[in-house]
């Protein structure tokens, strides 16, 4: 019997790097192979390759979106794919182990430090790689904006005034957590650019990632100046290691305790420092285009997020839109959130209201899957959705943006608040007008549950 191991990690590490897992190994057993699946997930690795795993391994599927250990594979017939082919080509992934048609990573160890550094770049396309970088800093980076952010949003229980000590609405809990929230927000930008970084160049990228971080950061540069930043210090570093790579061993210590961390902070930091005043501006007209559509034409603006958010569901298209959000609420802009909240939120709901509704049309297992995504719809965890879109995507898929755009618009058109950039409905006694913004996902959920039902219940049978 082959044996196969694999890979599996989303940039939240929540639903996709576990539906990716659970779709490997249901077609692992439908072709009678053996595998076993590390996940990359949000509490971090679990069922982690050992060395034996390695050894008798016939292949390795890697089916990531965000950078994982692959220096123990050198040698292995190596397949670096999306989680989102791991969800829904999870066959096709292990039948090209099986035939042979994956090349053998190769790689040198490098005289850097006892890691394995690979080059094997030929495996993914450019944009792959940017991509993957790109999420890995986001990845990192979101436990600090959902911890924070609804930090400083509980903090504003006790009034939106609560944390100055010179107005009558302060309170010193409220003010600490509200500190303690605003320190989590104030990583955001370091933590995105040091690990993007660091995806790219490994060790020898953070410091040069971090510090033109906090310094995009405090120019005002924000997210936009820490994603640059971080590419090119990223890449910087990435050049530079290579560079040193002829060093002997005995200056070791001088390469990489003094040498690389020198020339990282030094360039990147003056190159951010110059970038920092035309980025933030550019950041500022960003805002204030956001804003003016945000204004002047809510339809517009709720069918683009609605249907960002409900087209991938926790894909790159979906997080354009939650980090677009994020950053404007880091500016105080709690409007644009909220519609990006309804969107995340209405898919799951959604297609609970339709299992319930036209419960005939829909198996077993899909009614208990409709049912748990009252719970996943309710946190604001979009990808329960996923296993319904995944039976019929060119159909099911637009449904969920009509519902989504249909959340998103009404609560554009009502300006609704909501001051914490994760959470769903626990974070109701947060939001300026809760029953409304329930009432917003609910009437989305529930056109598109019908028109899901309408759907299925047109064929006369169960897909």
């Amino acid at each position: 019997m082959k044996k196969i191991i694999a890979i599996t990690g989303c940039p939240t590490g929540i639903a996709h790097t576990y539906m990716a897992q659970e779709a490997l190994e249901e077609a692992a057993k439908e072709l009678n192979v053996k595998i076993k699946v590390e996940t990359n997930g949000a509490s971090g690795v679990e069922n982690e390759l050992n060395r034996q795993d390695i050894e008798e391994a016939d292949g390795v599927i890697i089916a990531a979106d965000v950078d994982v250990n692959l220096d123990r594979f050198n040698g292995k017939p190596v397949l670096e794919a999306s989680v989102q082919n791991g969800i829904h080509k999870p066959k096709e992934l292990i039948n090209k182990i099986i035939n042979g048609e994956v090349s053998i990573r190769k790689g040198k160890r490098s005289r850097t430090n006892s890691n394995v550094e690979i080059n094997n770049t030929g495996q993914q396309s450019f944009g792959r790689q940017i991509y993957k970088h790109l999420m890995n800093g986001v990845s990192k980076m979101l436990p600090f904006v959902v911890g924070g952010g609804v930090l400083i949003a509980i903090s504003f229980l006790w009034g939106i005034h609560s944390a100055n000590p010179d107005h009558e609405q302060y309170n010193a809990f409220a003010a600490m957590l509200n500190q303690l929230g605003g320190t989590a927000f104030g990583l955001m930008v370091p933590i995105l650019a040091g690990y993007i970084s660091f995806s790219i160049a490994n060790k020898a990228g953070l410091a040069a990632g971090f510090v033109g971080g906090v310094i995009a950061r405090d120019t005002g540069a924000g997210y936009l100046g820490g994603i640059l930043i971080g590419f090119f210090a990223g890449y910087l570093m990435y050049w530079v290691k290579n560079l040193f790579s002829g060093f002997s061993k005995q200056l070791e210590g001088l390469k990489s305790i003094f040498l690389m961390p020198l020339i990282g902070i030094l360039v990147s930091g003056s190159v951010m420092y110059l970038l920092g005043e035309p980025v933030s501006a550019a950041n500022e007209l960003l805002k204030l285009q956001l804003e003016s559509i945000q204004q002047a034409n809510p339809l517009i603006l709720g069918i683009v997020i609605g249907s960002m958010s409900a087209f991938d569901m926790g894909g790159p298209v979906n997080k354009a839109a939650y980090i677009t959000g994020t950053m404007l609420l880091g500016e105080g802009n709690y409007t644009f959130m909220a519609g990006v909240s309804a969107a995340c939120i209405t898919p799951p709901i959604l297609t609970a209201l339709a299992t319930t509704m036209f419960k005939n049309q829909f198996t077993e297992e899909e009614r208990a899957n409709g049912l748990v995504n009252y719970i996943l719809g309710s946190t604001h965890i979009t990808e329960g959705a996923i296993p319904f879109a995944a039976k019929n995507p060119l159909v099911v898929i637009p449904i969920l943006m009509i519902g989504s755009s249909i959340s998103a618009t009404l609560t554009y058109m009502l300006n609704i608040e909501v001051p914490a950039p994760h959470g769903g409905f626990l974070i109701l006694p947060l939001v300026s007008k809760p029953i409304l913004w329930v009432g917003t996902i609910l009437v989305g959920s529930f056109v598109g549950a019908v028109l899901y039902g309408l759907y299925r219940k047109s064929f006369k049978k169960i897909e």
